[in-house]
């Protein structure tokens, strides 16, 4: 039935227009609400806190000139609380030094605008890159992963910059390696997230992507300590291993957090065994990709494993990362038309419908019921969107080893 239902908007072109433009209407129409609404109340409203407000407070803190202190943590909670009037939700900063760079700009701008700004820009630039993947999928493919995106619109995250970023790459891997590595290089600003592009580009041995990326990564790192000092890194590093105590105690958000480690110390299972999960859910995501390059249809669908299982990797994932799996089910969806069953696609679908939903209902309804971030722990909200993508990429796995091609057959059959 979903199979059905979902595979019909691709039934004419004028249904597909139809679609897009209803999607693309609703999501403007998100950015402005959630823009006047922080023009009127600011970020922090209703015992809530939205992560954008944490990224101004970092872009006004590098011409401050004390952006080393956003990595520890009680000296950013102060920042937010001062920036708040009063308590605040914590928002502990990880992110790499390129990230701030990128930021810097925004502090010029009153909050409400750098989100505008900020969020508009990023919101175009996924939309014509999934558009260019997608090709006349893009209705589908859109409808699928529209929760993902409005995540990213409600809090002003970067998960739709980061998609944008995934695209780029894969639009860019067989023509031109140099902007594909260019992007790839610019994925530092969440280095986790680029794991499974930078296996498939070593398997695939690119190396002019590789070597690319590899200079944009040393030359923006030169950069940052230029900017910042060199004890910007070891904050960096402190405040990583500060997130992962966080991590390890349980005081993120676990039921938006999509990764196996989140799924399993959710259910109850103890840190380490919930570590452990994870190592194997990455071991088994980095199978699939190397499985794909060596067996699978086409390059297209191994790349779009490797964009799917980007978000597999490591514990630390949201639901709003999710945009970058709409890359990989529109670079996977020609391919599995043949080799997956409509139950089997209509399964790979639902899941990760379920995927992108899920965080977005529970924190309507926990809004609703008016529950601040002290009170989560209280409230039964388990992390399904990581037992999801689990069932996810066991589906993967299970095409891959049944119906894919040995790698010199798919070459001799793939057309020049």
């Amino acid at each position: 039935m979903l199979t059905s239902t979902l595979e019909q908007i691709q039934a004419s072109p004028r249904k597909r227009t139809i679609y897009v433009c209803v999607i693309v209407t609703l999501l403007a129409i998100m950015l402005v609400i959630k823009t006047f609404r922080f023009l009127e109340a600011g970020f922090w409203y209703g015992g809530q806190t939205v992560d954008f407000a944490a990224f101004h407070i970092v872009a006004q803190r590098i011409w401050v000139g004390d952006l080393d202190l956003t990595y520890q943590f009680s000296s950013f909670l102060k920042m937010q609380h001062a920036a708040a009037g009063g308590p605040a939700d914590v928002m502990p900063w990880t992110y790499p030094p390129q990230f701030d760079l990128l930021l810097a700009p925004l502090a010029f701008l009153p909050g409400w605008a750098a989100y505008f700004v900020f969020t508009a820009v990023t919101l175009a630039a996924y939309l014509m890159a999934l558009r260019a993947v997608a090709g006349n999928n893009f209705a589908q493919v859109l409808v699928v992963v529209f929760p993902a995106i409005a995540i990213a619109i409600a809090c002003g995250q970067n998960g739709l910059l980061t998609g944008a970023l995934i695209g780029l790459i894969c639009i860019n891997a067989e023509r031109r390696p140099v902007l594909a590595g260019l992007a790839l290089g610019v994925m530092v600003i969440k280095p986790h997230l680029a794991i499974a592009a930078g296996a498939y580009m070593l398997l695939t041995r690119r190396w002019p992507t590789v070597l690319t990326a590899a200079a944009v990564v040393v030359a923006s790192s030169l950069l940052c300590t230029l900017a910042f000092g060199p004890q910007i890194w070891i904050a960096w590093l402190g405040s990583i291993r500060e997130a992962a105590d966080y991590l390890e105690e349980g005081r993120y958000q676990l039921f938006r957090m999509i990764s196996a480690y989140a799924a399993l110390y959710n259910a109850g299972v103890p840190a380490a065994g919930a570590f452990w999960g994870q190592m194997a859910m990455a071991g088994l995501a980095l199978f699939a990709i190397a499985l794909a390059v060596a067996r699978g249809p086409s390059h297209r669908f191994a790349l779009g494993v490797a964009a799917v299982a980007s978000v597999m990797i490591s514990p630390y994932a949201y639901d709003y990362d999710l945009p970058i799996v709409g890359i990989g089910l529109a670079l996977l969806l020609p391919d599995l038309v043949t080799l997956a069953s409509p139950r089997e696609r209509g399964a790979i679908y639902g899941l990760i419908l379920l995927a992108n939903a899920y965080g977005l209902l529970q924190s309507a309804r926990l809004a609703a019921e008016k529950v601040g971030s002290s009170d989560l722990q209280r409230y039964m909200t388990p992390a399904v969107g990581g037992f999801a993508l689990m069932a996810v990429l066991a589906m993967l796995l299970c095409l891959l080893l049944r119906d894919a091609k040995p790698a010199a057959v798919r070459l001799h059959s793939e057309p020049a």
